[in-house]
């Protein structure tokens, strides 16, 4: 899993909300969530892709009106699971 956090580089909002009605995920990535905010970062995208390659794709669709942080994330419930694992002599 991996969460994408974008910052505003440029366009106007209406610019962003037109580009963002058409594009579509690159093949290999599973939307989760994701967040259109009020503030820094402006969106929040929670995905899943057995590799890289497809998130890279999505941000190299997008670098030219967001910067982008990408982040590999766990839920809460396999953060646990494996601290349970972790703990065990």
């Amino acid at each position: 899993m991996f969460v994408a956090l974008g910052r505003v580089r440029s366009g106007t909002m209406k610019e962003r909300m037109a580009r963002r009605i058409d594009w579509k995920p690159p093949q290999g990535m599973r939307p989760v969530a994701e967040c259109w905010l009020q503030g820094d970062p402006t969106v929040i995208s929670i995905t899943e892709a057995d590799s890289m390659a497809p998130i890279m794709a999505a941000i190299s669709d997008w670098d030219d009106v967001f910067h982008w942080t990408v982040l590999p994330a766990v839920t809460a419930q396999e953060g646990l699971e494996m601290a349970k694992r972790m703990m065990q002599p």
